[in-house]
């Protein structure tokens, strides 16, 4: 159960981190929608906020949210100004992302759409060389990488039922230097055959990998690609993962808590030597995980409170 006092401390926060972050508002029909980051990137998650218009005065209050973009539910949860959710921004797709919102006043149904404009930042061209077989699939390896890729959707469309678990601001899974960001292009063999949709981070075979945030182990698996992965559904929509592990620490159904030892970093599946790869993905979105962390920084660690 959330508290009245708790959502008041929310609000005031977040109104202090929007003003440190100049976010972007847009004059709804009947609401006004705020966003922070101003400019966002895709592939990125921002914050959104949606708050009554307090110019007009033929208007009931606003007293529910909801709302979806790029196909995912977004979650709002109740402020004193307003509601805010998370919202992730495909790295792919249009320079604008159109979000609909059905709001309620007094239990009267009301809507109204936002179209976001969002940058499209430049990335690297990443060349690397691996066995040909991890380019180049037999039949059977291409059902294997498909279901298994299935698997892990799956897992993403499971947390939208999940209950929020995480907090701000998230531990970073690994102590160590970023040796590969999000987003650049990766060319496998004198082919592009991906975009890196996760953070790499240095380690020796064996050091620790920790948990972002508070959650739920979905998912425990040896896939063709990510080698040895856990998945965890942080609820809301959030799930992050860790890939290419040597060991596995924990069972699908354990609840972890943020900075708990999940794994051991590793070499396993598509590699060109040890390193953990983190993903994060809102919903089916992929998205920058440090996007997520420097949110977290920016709003202290009381922004989102624990539920």
């Amino acid at each position: 159960m959330i508290v009245a006092t708790r959502w008041s401390f929310l609000a005031a926060l977040l109104a202090l981190a929007c003003a440190r972050i100049a976010g972007a508002q847009f004059a709804a029909p009947s609401a006004v929608v705020r966003t922070a980051p101003a400019a966002p990137a895709r592939g990125s998650v921002v914050w959104l906020e949606v708050e009554d218009d307090q110019s007009r005065n033929d208007q009931a209050r606003l007293t529910g949210v909801e709302g979806d973009a790029a196909g995912e539910p977004l979650h709002f949860e109740a402020a004193e100004r307003g509601f805010i959710a998370l919202l992730g921004i495909p790295l792919e797709g249009d320079d604008t992302l159109t979000i609909g919102l059905r709001l309620t006043r007094q239990g009267r149904p009301d809507s109204t759409i936002v179209r976001l404009v969002v940058r499209n930042p430049s990335y690297p061209r990443e060349r690397l060389k691996v066995p040909p077989r991890m380019v180049e699939y037999d039949s059977a390896t291409r059902v294997r990488v498909e279901s298994e890729l299935e698997r892990a959707r799956e897992v993403s469309r499971r947390s939208h039922q999940t209950p929020r678990l995480w907090s701000l601001p998230l531990t970073l899974p690994r102590a160590s230097r970023i040796t590969s960001a999000f987003g650049g292009a990766r060319e496998y063999n004198g082919q592009v055959t991906s975009r890196h949709t996760g953070t790499d981070f240095a380690g020796a075979v064996g050091t620790p990998v920790g948990a972002a945030a508070r959650g739920v182990v979905r998912l425990v698996a040896d896939f063709y690609l990510a080698g040895r992965a856990v998945y965890l559904d942080h609820g809301a929509g959030l799930v992050t993962g860790y890939f290419h592990l040597s060991q596995t620490d924990v069972a699908e159904g354990d609840t972890v808590a943020a900075g708990q030892r999940i794994g051991a970093v590793g070499r396993t599946g598509r590699v060109t030597g040890p390193h953990l790869h983190w993903i994060m993905r809102y919903g089916t979105i992929s998205v920058d995980p440090m996007t997520l962390v420097e949110l977290g920084r920016e709003r202290t660690e009381a922004t989102y409170v624990s539920p």
